[in-house]
């Protein structure tokens, strides 16, 4: 089915004032695009590996919207153009333009799937989607079945190769593992399907607690959430392989006293550098003496900002690794 789409060229200062008028109008639902910074807070709240390429502010938005082509628009066209010219009277709404065009109703939330393909990591990780099956042959690789739902991580990014390099290379049987910014749980996963006794996730974003569990479910772990109780004690009960906390390590105290200190064999973080420097503190009093942490997430010539945020911490820098553009760098602690 198609629908018609409409493109109406505003201000972004004038945006809510324009929402709420196509409201009146019958329109019950807007698509914003514009090039409004980001605030910090935002920021802190994109705990994502692939760095923020923000374009410079020009003032302008475009606001979105579609009504079913079988009906007649004109009515309620004329009737958006009216109340956008009285609009006018008191405000800048920018041009006012309104653009009419096709768009075909798309399953946009499953259409990705015909580009996620599987694929293998350096010959002995085999990543498989899980609406699709591993051919028998492969039965002497590692099986990851993966699906990252709307949470970040199928394992095909640079900086999540980088970050399971290195988790191979340190892994010990029965390890306890952290993986902070866990988004589809695959860092985790994998650490569990390697030998580690438990894995804990973190993560800021609702949407990872679906994406681990049924990734869980899908590669045969146990996957639960966890909550914090008003004293910060882990308030869910029963064993799992990994455990998923909402919350953010860099400053809630609750998070971090349910993280524990001085418990982790191995702390992952795949993020971002701006997020990593703040991040250490934490992560070092997470790990155990001896304990490794496995950064990546660092865009070349960022590293070196990680590295002193790392020993400032504590920790000792044992290993730098490059993958293209991105870096990963692999501490100790003492």
């Amino acid at each position: 089915m198609k629908w018609k789409k409409f493109r109406l060229t505003t201000t972004e200062e004038a945006e809510d004032i324009v929402i709420a008028t196509l409201a009146e109008c019958g329109i019950e639902g807007v698509e914003i695009v514009d090039k409004a910074p980001l605030t910090e807070a935002e920021k802190q709240q994109m705990f994502v590996d692939i760095p923020l390429q923000e374009a410079e502010d020009d003032g302008v938005a475009q606001l979105f919207f579609y009504l079913d082509p079988e009906e007649d628009y004109e009515p309620v066209l004329a009737r958006i153009r009216e109340e956008l010219a009285s609009l006018r009277d008191f405000t800048d709404i920018g041009s006012g333009a309104i653009d009419i065009s096709e768009t075909e109703d798309v399953d946009w939330i499953n259409n990705w799937k015909q580009y996620f393909k599987q694929f293998t990591i350096d010959g002995d990780i085999l990543v498989v989607p899980s609406w699709e099956e591993a051919a028998e042959e492969e039965g002497s690789r590692l099986v990851l079945h993966i699906d990252p739902g709307t949470a970040f991580g199928t394992g095909m990014h640079e900086t999540t190769q980088l970050c399971i390099r290195q988790l191979k290379k340190y892994l010990k049987p029965e390890d306890e593992i952290l993986d902070v910014g866990t988004g589809s749980g695959i860092l985790a996963i994998i650490a569990c399907k390697l030998g580690a006794g438990h894995a804990l996730g973190t993560d800021l974003d609702p949407c990872a607690v679906p994406a681990v569990q049924e990734n869980c479910e899908a590669n045969g772990l146990a996957g639960r959430q966890v909550f914090l109780s008003a004293d910060g004690e882990n308030g869910s009960a029963g064993k799992a392989d990994l455990d998923l906390l909402l919350g953010n390590l860099i400053d809630d105290a609750q998070v971090q006293e349910c993280v524990g200190r001085d418990r982790y064999d191995i702390v992952l973080a795949n993020i971002l550098a701006d997020i990593l420097v703040p991040l250490m503190p934490a992560a070092a009093a997470a790990m155990k003496p001896g304990g490794i942490c496995i950064l990546s997430g660092i865009l070349e010539g960022q590293e070196g900002k990680v590295i002193t945020a790392a020993e400032n911490a504590g920790l000792e820098t044992e290993e730098i690794t490059r993958q293209g553009e991105w870096v990963g760098v692999t501490c100790k602690k003492p």
